[in-house]
């Protein structure tokens, strides 16, 4: 049944406590037994009437349009919950909520496979991976020397949870010295943390640059011309974050040069049209946006919910709040 004619037939009935999950509830272990809960995974038609809906869990990799459809419809909500660690594509539905809903995040949800993938893209360029498999296909051996990550100096950008996971998996493979840039500047366990503003000293010293920064308006764009005018010729840059982070046009001609190669999870645009330049460019590898697409997100994402749920029912505050609308 569409979810309008649920509105005319509960309009004047007292309000449930309703969650909406991608998941079927009996999958996800742990849940506490206060709620009703209803499955939405972006369908035409909402589950229920989402007026009663308190708890709200994004649909996982659907567009904007689809994940704000019904926040507009939500006037009991007190908490929304991505499933991904940048909460770029809910921004823009935040408007129609009331004050005091709380904005979280997936975080821990995706650092393992995103740091796997970062670590894959990076190998696979040094190695020439792509290259090979090409010649698998026409049954040519290319043979000779490939670089190596040993001893290669590495540049992070963004130093969160998923940076902070890259460079764990970046110590078994002898590399050369990591820096570590964030927002702010900081002290970790691993070494100093960089602001932003001391990218222009630290490009030129990188043999990798791997982008692991949500997209912010600070990070939009962020390796523009000069950004990537900075790195070293024969520089790696690797993009597991957002497409946007990197602008497209800027490094087309560092690729197309073949000063730079470019090994992309993320892109912009995105999905990638088919004619699109980027796809035939020099020196570049490009995955389709699967960095936290992995067997490991369902178990960690189902953990993360039952965590939330039993914290909100409790009346604890939830964990992993980005922003608390106002």
């Amino acid at each position: 049944m569409a979810w309008h004619s649920l509105w005319i037939m509960t309009a004047n009935t007292p309000a449930t406590q309703d969650v909406w999950l991608p998941f079927p509830a009996e999958e996800v272990e742990g849940l506490p037994d206060s709620f009703r809960y209803r499955r939405w995974d972006g369908e035409d038609d909402f589950p229920a009437d989402p007026a009663d809906c308190v708890f709200y869990v994004t649909p996982y990799m659907k567009s904007t349009e689809v994940t704000v459809r019904p926040l507009a419809a939500m006037p009991a909500l007190q908490v929304v919950q991505t499933l991904t660690a940048g909460i770029d594509h809910v921004l823009g539905g935040l408007g129609d909520l009331r004050p005091g809903v709380r904005l979280c995040n997936a975080v821990g949800v995706h650092t393992a496979s995103t740091a796997e993938l970062a670590l894959t893209l990076t190998l696979a360029s040094l190695r020439g991976i792509p290259r090979m498999v090409r010649g698998q296909d026409r049954e040519e051996w290319h043979g000779g020397f490939y670089e190596a990550l040993a001893d290669k100096s590495v540049l992070i950008v963004g130093y969160g949870s998923i940076g902070a996971a890259i460079e764990d998996r970046l110590a078994a493979f002898e590399c050369g010295p990591v820096s570590r840039v964030a927002r702010s500047a900081r002290t970790t366990a691993r070494g100093p943390v960089h602001a932003l503003a001391d990218l222009p000293q630290l490009l030129p010293t990188a043999d990798v640059v791997i982008l692991s920064t949500p997209l912010t308006d600070d990070t939009r764009g962020l390796a523009g011309a000069a950004f990537l005018g900075r790195m070293k010729d024969g520089a790696l840059l690797v993009n597991v974050a957002r497409g946007p982070v990197v602008d497209t046009k800027s490094l087309l001609a560092e690729l197309e040069s073949g000063r730079l190669r470019a090994a992309l999870d993320v892109t912009d645009p995105e999905p990638l049209p088919a004619g699109h330049p980027l796809w035939h460019a020099p020196n570049v590898l490009i995955t389709p946006h699967v960095g936290g697409s992995s067997s490991a997100f369902e178990p960690r994402a189902k953990r993360l919910l039952a965590r939330q749920l039993t914290r909100f029912a409790a009346g604890e505050p939830v964990e992993h709040t980005v922003l608390v609308t106002g």
